[in-house]
């Protein structure tokens, strides 16, 4: 890989994996049928936006009038950020400016990147949740 210009446009989400690294079994991380979308600009910039499969509507259409139990619902079902990226082989950093988490404001998102046709596979460095290492796998398709 390794030119920017190889990611920049918009790709669209197909799917979003666990894999534990150590024998568990791989699982969907927002559902079977997710949605997403994630933009590369030219001049260095990135947009990220998952949303999981069969989110329910609100019950209201003022959010702020919702139930908090809708509300917490919607917000643990989507997930968005915003920032600048920078590319050096198969290594994209994404530089963290605005995030639905705001613990992520701030931070560098590391992914590994594979490009492959119209195929983007970008996965996470190794984590640790509740004592298994896993990774996540996102594959994106190419829209434009």
């Amino acid at each position: 890989m390794g030119r920017n210009d190889s990611i920049i446009g918009t790709w669209k989400l197909v799917s979003a994996l666990i894999k534990p690294t150590l024998g568990g079994e791989t699982r969907n991380l927002v559902g079977e049928n997710p949605s997403g979308f994630l933009t590369y600009t030219g001049d260095g910039r990135m947009t990220a936006i998952i949303a999981s499969s069969g989110r329910p509507p609100l019950s209201v259409a003022d959010w702020t009038a919702a139930p908090a139990a809708e509300r917490a619902e919607a917000f643990a079902t989507f997930f968005a950020y915003a920032g600048g990226y920078t590319f050096d082989d198969d290594r994209i950093t994404h530089h963290v400016e605005v995030s639905s988490l705001q613990n992520w404001v701030g931070t560098d998102q590391i992914r590994f990147a594979k490009l492959q046709g119209s195929r983007l596979t970008l996965n996470t460095p190794l984590v640790s949740n509740d004592g298994e290492q896993m990774v996540a796998e996102l594959v994106w398709e190419r829209l434009n």
